[in-house]
């Protein structure tokens, strides 16, 4: 099976790439979900995180309030590599449990795993192929305060706290560039799967 890890900093596009490949027949895992999965309530990574930022980031259910630690570690570099420590190992274990099962399907299949912080993380050298998605930084910018209604400090405190884009396109083996809209970002995604076929 080839194993496709796609990454990009936050607010690029990434799920929409992701959508696109799914809808060509990939195997497809979000990061994002994973992580919020492994911090579910009562989970080991759940208990880390209460441990170390305290009970008062909780929201009534018991849930971890992710604003409210984000808004924690985007401010400071050393509570955010302590989230990260916590959260990256039990993510990769779960995205490895999530590979064998997709190969034992299908065992000539594509599996993709979106991850924004595959790079830093050091988890891209798991990948048959890195696929990095990218747009323009005033767009990004544009995108992230809009998507998460905050203000333009704010969104690029957020955006500086992850490696530059400009980095990141030097690990990729495809690079999809969003900054022309849903069309062209798509029509690139159909030419990248189209060539991972052939593989």
């Amino acid at each position: 099976m080839l194993k496709i890890g796609l990454t990009g900093s936050i607010a690029v596009g990434k799920s929409y790439v992701c959508e696109v490949l799914r809808d060509l027949g990939a195997f497809v895992l979000d990061a994002d979900e994973t992580a919020r999965e492994v911090v579910a309530p009562g989970t080991l990574g759940w208990q880390l995180i209460i441990e170390r930022f305290g009970s008062n980031i909780l929201l009534p259910n018991n849930e971890i309030d992710r604003p409210k630690l984000g808004a924690i570690v985007f401010v400071d570099e050393t509570k955010l590599q302590l989230l990260n420590s916590i959260v990256h190992p039990l993510v990769i274990e779960t995205q490895n449990d999530w590979l064998r099962q997709r190969e034992a399907e299908n065992a000539d299949g594509i599996a993709v795993i979106d991850a924004a912080l595959m790079i830093e993380s050091g988890g891209y050298g798991r990948f048959d192929k890195i696929i990095v998605v990218w747009c323009d930084a005033a767009i990004q910018l544009h995108r992230l305060m809009r998507r998460n209604n905050l203000s333009e400090a704010e969104a690029l405190k957020r955006i500086t706290a992850q490696m530059p884009q400009e980095e990141k396109k030097r690990y990729a083996d495809y690079l999809i560039d969003t900054s022309k809209g849903f069309d062209a970002a798509r029509q690139q995604t159909i030419a990248i799967f189209k060539r991972l076929k052939l593989l």
